[in-house]
């Protein structure tokens, strides 16, 4: 049973595992992987997700995105995969709003984008909450609440959570900025359970998102509730630098409203380091965390120490010219100089920065900052003695009815979150009863599953006797079997031995009969040197004496003639040592060629052949071990000359003897060729060439190793080849391959 759980777990996390894939990936990433896309489909398809998950509420996206619609719209033309209406209207959509400020048309343009999309059954969430900051920035705020309505009302009637969820967002932070907590909480809320299932980085920031919207409404313990959760998340999702910008200020400000100041300045401090992650938008960012830091100084009654961050911020302003209300937030940079001033008692420039954020908040129909600036106003003309002004700003704060939501405010809970647990109690409810039928059908079926394992533990008991016997069988087989191996293994190991023996045996036996005669007659003529007369004896010395130094060169040379067999044995058995370094290969063959025919010279000073070479100008250096290797082309070019050398003696009309040096640069490999048109070998030869001791020279001019020596060294000690092709009367050619 716990596989099939698990079957169904792995098929249902698959396709989640997908979303999260596809509307996580970072846009500038895949804006890069677009250049690298080969096939035409492919670079389609990256342009249609980078359209799905550009945030085009930043300028910067929108002017980015426009060169990609092109290509994006020129793709498909050519290949004709989908209807580019939408798109095309998209583009006009985003160059109205790509201008600064945007154009009014803009908003009209987007809206008939989303028609488009709706009408082509093509899911735009991202496009969606990008449009929420468009309305803001028009002054359509009204628009806005009407507009994200209609369109969820619709997507409801479609089922497309996606788009659902994006109008919840929307909707959110619509209701927060009229000051209707109560509805923005839910509206996040739910905002929030449909991102989860596609989109972790908005299901994140609807958490924190609630978390701040508590904290104006007046429940701090809900506020970090969800920031702290919001913080667990990012952690998990692996959300670091400014994307964690919003959570950090949003913590800082309600440890601010509790007076927990040590706590509010350590996360100002932490959301100054973030903002500053992003080249991008770090000016605004930086803003919003100087002012924060300012603000929480200032609670530390520390006006000095928060005038350096405020004059920062006011300088970014002035070039930014940053509004009351934007993604990021709001930005409260009047309120604070005004906090500052009154805390410097200079209450007139106060007076002027409180009158300008109320001014501004006003004019951005900021309902959420109206109440408490009104407040502020009243209580600061009240403590000026001016109570004509305090009882006009008292009125109009009364009139939004913000005494009672400020009294009772720290008792708040959003309606949905209500909803949202009793959904969770049913839910629960429901797996349990669920639980409760699976594990009674457990039973019966377990019931079933012990009646047939009865029957079946007596079919295995008898089947069980039956392979104990037959194994003892096969236990006994197996051993006599294992026997006979190890006779036969041992037979071989003898075999190769004699085998080997017999070979040491007969190479060694022709020096050595030549020393062994040689030292015979060398004894018989010294006992020859007493007798006869004087004059003769003189003669018969010189003659002995001579034939002395003869038969002693003769010993001296089939001495060294055993003394290299065995050290070519010794050579034959070795390991490889060192370590191979890149080497010019060119280089090698030639020096090993002249090298070879050199030698050779020396030994038949009136044989000579014609060396031919064909180097390849493009050889890459191959790591060999260039002593072993250079053994190797040595070997092979002196037995191409006794084969040239035969040839020749045997006085074929119009003969040159000639021998080849060729080398040649594959993709991975390099390839060494020696040729010669000598005697050639037949094939049963050129089945044993590379074999021990087996050799093709006349008795006492070879020892059979070298061949076979030649081949270990290019197998095992570089891990190439060495194969040889010849034909009797034509020639032969060995072909060395080693990897590079």
């Amino acid at each position: 049973m716990k596989w099939i759980i698990t079957l169904l777990a792995l098929l249902v996390s698959g396709p989640l595992l997908a979303q999260y894939k596809y509307w996580g990936t970072d846009y500038d990433s895949l804006s890069q992987a677009v250049h690298s896309q080969q096939a035409d489909t492919t670079r389609l398809r990256v342009l249609v997700q980078l359209v799905d998950i550009v945030d085009l509420s930043e300028l910067r996206r929108r002017r980015q995105l426009l060169p990609q619609l092109d290509e994006l719209l020129a793709l498909n033309k050519q290949l004709k995969k989908f209807d580019d209406v939408p798109y095309q209207q998209l583009r006009v959509g985003v160059r109205l709003w790509a201008q600064d400020p945007p154009n009014p048309q803009a908003l009209a343009a987007m809206q008939q984008t989303i028609f488009l999309f709706d009408e082509a059954k093509r899911q735009m969430p991202r496009l969606l909450i990008a449009m929420a900051p468009l309305f803001n920035q028009l002054r359509q705020v009204p628009a806005r609440g009407v507009y994200f309505r209609e369109r969820l009302a619709a997507y409801k009637l479609r089922g497309d959570k996606k788009s659902m969820a994006a109008c919840y967002l929307a909707l959110g932070g619509y209701y927060r900025h009229k000051g209707d907590y109560n509805q923005s909480i839910s509206h996040l809320l739910q905002a929030a359970d449909l991102f989860r299932e596609f989109d972790r980085a908005h299901y994140v920031n609807e958490i924190m998102a609630t978390g701040a919207a508590y904290a104006d409404w007046g429940n701090t313990q809900r506020a970090l509730h969800y920031l702290r959760l919001a913080m667990k998340l990012e952690d998990a999702y692996q959300i670091e630098g400014v994307k964690r910008f919003f959570t950090i200020e949003a913590i800082s400000k309600v440890h601010l409203r509790l007076g927990r100041h040590p706590e509010a300045l350590r996360f100002a401090d932490m959301g100054l380091k973030a903002a500053r992650t992003d080249s991008a938008t770090e000016a605004v960012y930086t803003a919003y965390a100087l002012v924060q830091k300012g603000a929480v100084l200032l609670g530390m009654h520390q006006p000095e120490q928060a005038y350096p961050f405020l004059r920062q911020a006011q300088h970014l302003d002035d070039s930014l010219h940053l509004p009351m209300t934007g993604r990021v937030g709001e930005f409260e940079l009047e309120a604070t100089w005004a906090q500052y001033y009154d805390a410097r008692h200079d209450y007139l420039r106060a007076e002027k920065h409180w009158l300008r954020a109320y001014q501004k908040s006003t004019a951005a129909r900021m309902d959420v900052l109206l109440p408490r600036y009104l407040a502020q106003l009243s209580r600061f003309y009240d403590a000026q003695k001016r109570p004509a002004e305090a009882q006009r700003y008292s009125r109009a704060y009364l009139t939004l009815a913000d005494t009672l939501s400020a009294a009772e405010g720290a008792f708040h809970v959003a309606q949905y979150e209500g909803e949202r647990t009793e959904q969770a109690q049913n839910a629960q409810i429901a797996n349990l009863r669920h639980e409760q039928a699976l594990q009674a059908l457990r039973i019966k079926q377990r019931n079933l599953l012990l009646g047939g394992a009865f029957l079946v533990v007596i079919l295995l008991s008898g089947l069980g006797v039956f392979i104990y016997r037959q194994l003892q069988r096969n236990r006994h087989t197996l051993q006599q079997l294992r026997q006979a191996q190890n006779q036969l293994v041992q037979s071989e190991k003898w075999a190769f031995v004699g085998e080997l023996s017999a070979g040491i045996a007969h190479e060694l036996q022709n020096p050595l009969n030549f020393m062994k005669n040689f030292a015979e007659v060398s004894t018989k003529l010294m006992d020859d040197m007493g007798t006869g007369t004087s004059v003769q004896q003189n003669n018969l010395q010189q003659e002995i004496m001579t034939g002395l130094r003869q038969n002693l060169r003769e010993i001296s040379e089939h001495g060294l003639r055993a003394s290299a067999i065995i050290k070519n044995m010794l050579e034959h058995s070795r390991s490889g040592t060192g370590q191979p370094v890149p080497t010019d290969l060119n280089n090698l063959a030639a020096e090993a060629a002249q090298l070879a025919y050199k030698g050779f010279r020396t030994q038949d000073p009136a044989f000579s052949a014609t060396l031919k070479t064909e180097y390849d100008p493009q050889l890459r250096p191959a790591p060999v071990l260039p002593q072993d290797l250079s053994r190797v082309l040595i070997n092979l070019c002196t037995n191409a000359l006794h084969a040239v050398r035969q040839r020749q003696q045997i006085g074929e009309a119009g003969y040159e003897p000639e021998i080849c040096m060729c080398t040649a640069q594959h993709s991975n490999a390099v390839e060494i060729r020696v040729c010669d048109n000598g005697v050639g070998m037949p094939e049963s030869v050129q089945r044993q060439i590379f074999e021990p001791f087996f050799t093709t020279k006349p008795a006492g001019e070879g020892t059979g190793l070298g061949l076979s020596l030649s081949y270990d060294i290019v197998k095992k000690g570089h891990g190439g080849n060495l194969v040889v092709s010849s034909e009797v009367g034509k020639g032969t050619e060995f072909i060395i391959t080693l990897p590079c």
